[in-house]
């Protein structure tokens, strides 16, 4: 397998999404509330299907399961990432997410959730919840038990081609006008602390995960600084932005042609503007603005050409060992 394997984006409705998944890359949602297109996931609330090929109709976990080749045997007993595209139409929740330890031992297995959001497109003006100001775990629920929100949370102006890296127990929330890409552990937990006294479909309040959210959240907040590193080519340009535990996160901006060879396991891909083509071997692949793809392991080198731009992500291995060593720890104590 030396070609891209495309997959079908699936969509989520959400009480704050809206209708930008359609206008901005054309895609067929549900409704005008959706807020998320699961763009490359093998979570079990939301799988990608291969869209063409001979694993045509294959789901991404069938893929991971039945042909861990492709995937360079990347040791993880899970695929490790999710990629999403965020409609914010009207703000988020403020949320925090718990770290692997944490989601494993109360979420029945699950993994924690650290993300990281590549803001496409905002409102003028825009911002974000990032962060909070209460120096310790006391002042902190004073403030919620008191509901003095403006004061507790920290809001940061954003713009387009901005970039955050959200550690889990990082308290944060998406507000309106914001089209963003976001790169995160496959997780699907998330504690919501305050909904703006927001009601649900059934009319009633959103529930909220206060304790949870108390016990999860980093406190006093330390902001994740990102110093993206840019290398120029004649033929474009890539910026990596973030290289952590469990991902790391480049953008590939093509202004003609630039050639690139994989060194990880695999890696995922989406296309946020633009198109051209992918050549592996003598073979091109067209691309456009929505096209989401993996580049398996057997593709090690490979030239895009075009005017186009992506965001590129790719597991770290620490991340799998991290969770495996907390599990094996876990257990060796229950016994």
């Amino acid at each position: 397998m030396k070609q891209p394997i495309f997959l079908k984006p699936l969509f989520q409705e959400r009480i704050w999404g809206g209708s930008k998944l359609k206008k901005s890359y054309g895609y067929q949602i549900p409704s005008l509330k959706t807020g998320e297109c699961w763009a490359i996931s093998a979570h079990p609330n939301g799988q990608s299907v291969v869209a063409s090929g001979c694993l045509a109709e294959k789901s991404l976990g069938e893929l991971w399961e039945e042909q861990p080749e492709l995937f360079g045997h990347f040791d993880s007993d899970r695929f490790p990432l999710l990629t999403k595209i965020l409609d914010a139409n009207d703000d988020l929740s403020v949320q925090v997410h718990p770290n692997d330890e944490y989601a494993n031992e109360i979420e029945n297995g699950e993994l924690g959730k650290t993300e990281c959001w590549y803001i496409i497109d905002c409102d003028d003006d825009a911002d974000m919840i990032f962060g909070h100001h209460a120096k310790s775990k006391e002042e902190f629920i004073q403030s919620i038990e008191e509901g003095n929100w403006d004061d507790l949370l920290q809001r940061v102006k954003i713009k387009p081609g901005d970039f955050f890296y959200v550690p889990s127990g990082t308290i944060h929330a998406l507000c309106k006008g914001t089209l963003v890409l976001e790169t995160q552990q496959s997780s699907d937990t998330t504690y919501r602390v305050y909904d703006y006294n927001r009601l649900g479909q059934d009319g009633k309040l959103r529930e909220l995960h206060l304790d949870k959210a108390i016990e999860v959240t980093t406190v006093p907040h330390t902001a994740s600084k990102v110093e993206p590193a840019v290398a120029q080519t004649a033929g474009g340009s890539i910026t990596t932005f973030v290289e952590e535990d469990y991902f790391t996160v480049y953008k590939w901006e093509v202004k003609n042609s630039l050639s690139l060879t994989q060194e990880a396991h695999f890696t995922l891909a989406s296309v946020i503007s633009g198109e051209g083509k992918i050549i592996s071997e003598g073979r091109g692949f067209s691309i456009k603005r929505g096209d989401h793809f993996i580049l398996p392991n057997q593709m090690q080198s490979f030239t895009i050409e075009g005017s186009v731009e992506l965001i590129a992500s790719h597991p770290n291995n620490k991340g799998a060992r991290h969770h495996e060593l907390e599990s094996t720890a876990r257990q060796m104590a229950n016994i």
